[in-house]
């Protein structure tokens, strides 16, 4: 399965100020609202994170992985709870360089924007729309404070451009079929 990331505008992504702690809160992921990746819309359905391996989620900067995680679930630093709305987290970052220079950004709106990378393990398409929908995830390997999006809309993919075109090759082809028996059946008609 591939490995994809997806970059989502923040809520209520923020730095709280009524502690000597760096905690920050957000929302890594959206329920039910439309992404448009250019060549197709998609969408997260509200179940799918129910089965998804969270066991070890990792908090980057930009999914780097030449700078030191962020926070983490399996050190207790980083939590998270799927809610109504989406995948929301909370993390109480510790007292490093990087993490205070982050989070100054954070609290003053410099940074707002998260993205998650995961895999997928079910999904369908409705190729008359360019949609598609997640219905499940397979494994969620981090969230990410973001500060430059691939695209400049509020929900988007950040997927380095092999990653982009091959995802979009395999759609193209997907749909090429689906319109081929949609014609070979108004045809046996």
């Amino acid at each position: 399965m591939e490995k994809a990331v997806k970059e989502i505008r923040l809520v209520d992504m923020r730095a709280l100020d009524n502690t000597d702690e760096m905690i920050v809160e957000g929302y890594a992921a959206v329920f039910d609202t439309v992404t448009n990746l250019g060549w197709m819309k998609e969408v997260i359905d509200r179940h799918a994170f129910d089965n998804a391996d969270m066991s070890d989620i990792v908090m980057k900067y930009n999914h780097e992985n030449s700078v030191l995680p962020m926070a983490r679930t399996r050190g207790g630093t980083l939590q998270f709870d799927v809610d109504d709305h989406g995948l929301k987290i909370r993390a109480k970052l510790p007292d490093t360089s990087v993490n205070k220079d982050i989070y100054t950004l954070i609290r003053e709106g410099v940074l707002s924007k998260m993205s998650f990378a995961f895999t997928v393990k079910s999904e369908e398409y409705d190729y008359d729309t360019d949609t598609r929908k997640i219905l499940e995830f397979d494994k969620i390997f981090d969230v990410s404070v973001v500060d430059v999006p691939a695209y400049e809309t509020t929900e988007i993919y950040a997927r380095s451009k092999e990653q982009y075109e091959e995802e979009k090759r395999e759609y193209e082809e997907k749909k090429m079929s689906f319109e081929k028996q949609k014609l070979e059946l108004m045809l046996s008609l």
